[in-house]
């Protein structure tokens, strides 16, 4: 897949594209129009860098999971009942979004081998399972402090291999196709 991405038109468009939102972050609107328009419309992505992603007001980059600040230093938000109308729950999400994964299909999310223990404790013990609340399918639960991975409800954004402490799911594309079905889009 990753070399038939880098043979694709796709990867040289967003080639050109890479720098231009860490433009905007490092220097602001000024600077990032500045260094966006020069980027794409003059050099068209073939300036020898790439600019590295900050995080926060430290402008070493960082991956997301390392970005993660331990549950201690945050209040617990509670977020009204979904209405109906604007937000709605969980199963009328997953429905409409249509998906769907073969029942005897193999898990497309797996906890790597060597991080097995990071669910239990680091995730849940320091950052209080942030992942039982960003994955917007809740496909992760802890039942009695044991990781639940309900891949059936995967919507596939990702989120969990990007954020997740230490990266410790390896998510795969699923057999089959399986996943949402958007219908509107």
């Amino acid at each position: 897949y990753a070399e038939n991405m880098e043979k694709s038109w796709v990867y040289d468009e967003l080639k050109e594209v890479r720098n231009c939102h860490e433009a905007f972050s490092k220097w602001g609107v000024g600077g990032g129009l500045l260094y966006t328009g020069i980027a794409a419309h003059i050099t068209k992505g073939k300036e020898p860098w790439t600019l590295p992603t900050p995080i926060g007001n430290n402008p070493q980059p960082k991956t997301d999971s390392t970005a993660t600040k331990p549950a201690k230093d945050f209040q617990p938000i509670k977020y009204p009942a979904p209405d109906g109308i604007l937000t709605f729950d969980l199963l009328t999400n997953l429905q409409r979004s249509g998906t769907y994964h073969e029942d005897d299909q193999p898990s497309h999310l797996r906890i790597k081998a060597d991080v097995a223990k990071v669910p239990e404790n680091i995730s849940l013990q320091v950052y209080a399972a942030p992942e039982s609340r960003f994955c917007p399918a809740g496909v992760y639960e802890y039942v009695e402090e044991k990781l639940v991975i309900n891949a059936q409800n995967c919507i596939h954004c990702k989120c969990c291999s990007i954020k997740m402490p230490q990266e410790y799911i390896n998510w795969t594309v699923p057999e089959g196709g399986g996943g949402p079905q958007y219908q509107v889009m």
